[in-house]
């Protein structure tokens, strides 16, 4: 069985992207397009790996693992426009396994 991806970004032709590529390297991919709907998301299909905007509508990124990790340790990839160290530490502090800048090269993801 495939593992799971859950992808979350409010830019839906990234979210179009990034699953075109993830598929074609034999994962499963669920999507969700704010923080609200990925927390849905994650309850419902429970992935195996989680790649998170932070900048999101709703419910950002950093609410998101907040909530998250006080159900699940589901590995948690930030990928986000944000560059500076202290965003890269406090999502990492919050409970993120990694953090990938925007722009981003598919293989690197």
């Amino acid at each position: 069985m495939a593992k799971r991806i859950l992808v979350v970004d409010d830019e839906r032709r990234l979210v179009q992207v990034v699953r075109g590529y993830l598929e074609e390297a034999g994962f499963e991919v669920v999507t969700a397009n704010n923080g609200r709907e990925a927390l849905f998301v994650a309850r419902e299909q429970q992935p195996n790996l989680i790649i998170l905007d932070l900048m999101m509508p709703e419910l950002d990124g950093w609410e998101f693992i907040r909530q998250h990790r006080r159900e699940k340790a589901t590995p948690i990839i930030m990928l986000t426009a944000r560059v500076e160290d202290a965003d890269k530490v406090t999502g990492l502090e919050l409970g993120a396994d990694d953090y990938v800048t925007k722009p981003f090269s598919p293989r690197e993801l």
